[in-house]
């Protein structure tokens, strides 16, 4: 079989094992839907934990050979993967905002961060191989070096679907790893199939990446769980990470997790009002509020609070509304899927009941959710406690740094986080005291840099993405000692 188009109508129904395209053994497909029209728009297979098992040995048996090829040939396949990114950008577009509801500025916003994955693996390096003497044995040396892993399984989720898959799979295959791939069921294109597709095209060699499709409840467990991977990658909720982590950790498997938060973005009483409104509304309604990084509470100083809310309604009711993958004016898309919608209209509504005040949105048609901005919010209610993934702004008031902190701090999470203050020594101060694993000052907290390390802390995952920090993650050190002169033996005579 060969290769899907990558249009939204192809046929999809083939999985990615060792460089074949094949049916699901079980022969079922997964109905694929535009979450804008709420229509499928086509299908996808439903692997069985024998098509894991499958993809699993093929990537064990392909990876002594991928990680034995000099980097340099490595690294061709992987800018050829990348020149295969550039060249199909209209048609990645295309699917992010028919698989994903994409509004045509995000799609580019993900598409420059996905290849900017591709370079970052391009020039990610193990550490060079180092020689110490030993501490306690005459004549010998240490010497340390730095392997591939081996076999990587990436669980990726659907609302950066094509950037999320990439910032491990690239990295993962550049360091001589081998991955099986399995993206989540909502976005199964962007975040595998389509990448099948572009790694082959690439002459990625066969088995070096596999994509399995299928229901998380199905094959959820086989791919965490399985007992050849040793690091498994997954993005997603705290709940269900932790699960991974529990079920990888059985074989030992390093669980790499980047997981749920509720960044606070503090905006005190030196902040320049306008600049801080219209940064707060872009991480609060960017894709929908439905970004990990995300502002979730918005903490404003008492002295500006009235002013900044009607700013903050002002910059929601400007968005744009419709279905992206019919209009490229569209800036505000729908959210994915119905749970996603009825979690959010219950949050809404419990925040309401508990004396929020709907200062703009709050309704919901079809997939669509209203830009919402909620007043006279507390840190308890239903929007600020949970991370509620999506277009609501709980604003509220604070009224001394100390206050700021302590309810920034109110929360289980620590991912990402922001503070606006003019005053950089006082902003400095308050970012020390977030805790959070990434924190930015005046501006908004949805940032992703590859120069610096990604992940959270508190119940916000494990280990970092990009960088030498992700390389930790993709390679293990060995020791490798040299004895020089005969060592005595002292229990021979």
């Amino acid at each position: 079989m060969s290769a899907p188009t990558l249009e939204p109508q192809a046929d999809w129904n083939q999985l990615y094992i060792d460089g074949e395209w094949r049916e699901a053994t079980g022969g079922e497909t997964i109905p694929v839907e535009n979450p804008a029209k709420q229509e499928v728009f086509t299908d996808v297979p439903a692997g069985t934990e024998a098509d894991v098992d499958a993809a699993y040995e093929a990537a064990e048996a392909a990876q002594s050979d991928w990680a034995a090829t000099p980097r340099e040939e490595r690294n061709e396949i992987v800018q050829n993967l990348l020149e295969e990114l550039n060249a199909n950008f209209e048609e990645i577009a295309g699917l992010l905002a028919t698989e994903a509801g994409t509004p045509g500025y995000r799609a580019m916003g993900e598409f420059a961060t996905a290849t900017g994955d591709v370079e970052m693996a391009l020039e990610l390096e193990p550490p060079e191989e180092e020689v110490r003497p030993s501490s306690s044995i005459d004549d010998k040396d240490n010497h340390i070096v730095h392997e591939p892993v081996g076999v990587v399984g990436v669980i990726s989720p659907w609302n950066f679907p094509l950037h999320l898959s990439l910032r491990a799979l690239a990295p993962a295959i550049a360091l001589g790893n081998t991955v099986v791939l399995k993206p989540a069921t909502d976005t199964p294109i962007t975040g595998g199939l389509l990448i099948a597709t572009l790694c082959e095209a690439a002459g990625v060699p066969d088995g070096v990446v596999n994509v399995v499709t299928g229901r998380g409840s199905a094959i959820g467990d086989r791919i965490a769980g399985h007992p050849i991977p040793r690091v498994v990658s997954f993005t997603g909720s705290t709940p269900v990470g932790k699960g991974v982590a529990e079920t990888a950790g059985k074989n030992l498997a390093l669980p790499a997790l980047e997981l749920g938060g509720n960044a606070p973005f503090i905006v005190t009483d030196e902040a320049d009002l306008e600049r801080a409104a219209r940064a707060g509304a872009f991480g609060t309604f960017f894709h929908q509020g439905q970004v990990c990084i995300s502002i979730n509470r918005h903490l404003v100083h008492e002295d500006l609070y009235d002013e900044y809310v009607d700013l903050l309604v002002d910059h929601a009711e400007s968005l744009v509304i419709g279905d992206p993958s019919e209009n490229e004016d569209v800036t505000f898309g729908p959210v994915q899927n119905e749970t996603q919608r009825d979690d959010l209209v219950e949050f809404i509504e419990g925040s309401l009941e508990d004396g929020a005040t709907l200062e703009t949105g709050g309704e919901a048609d079809g997939l669509f959710v209203e830009p919402t901005v909620l007043s006279d919010v507390t840190n308890d209610m239903p929007t600020a406690c949970n991370e509620h993934f999506g277009p609501v702004a709980p604003v509220i008031p604070f009224s001394d740094d100390d206050e700021a902190i302590e309810l920034a701090n109110d929360t289980e999470y620590g991912l990402s986080a922001a503070v606006f203050c003019e005053d950089e020594e006082r902003a400095r101060s308050l970012a020390d005291r977030v805790e959070a694993g990434m924190v930015h000052i005046n501006d908004q907290p949805i940032n992703e840099d590859h120069n610096a390390p990604f992940g959270g802390v508190k119940q916000s995952g494990l280990g970092r993405y990009h960088g030498e920090w992700i390389t930790r993650e993709l390679t293990e050190p060995k020791w490798i000692s040299v004895q020089g002169e005969e060592r005595d033996y002292f229990i021979f005579e």
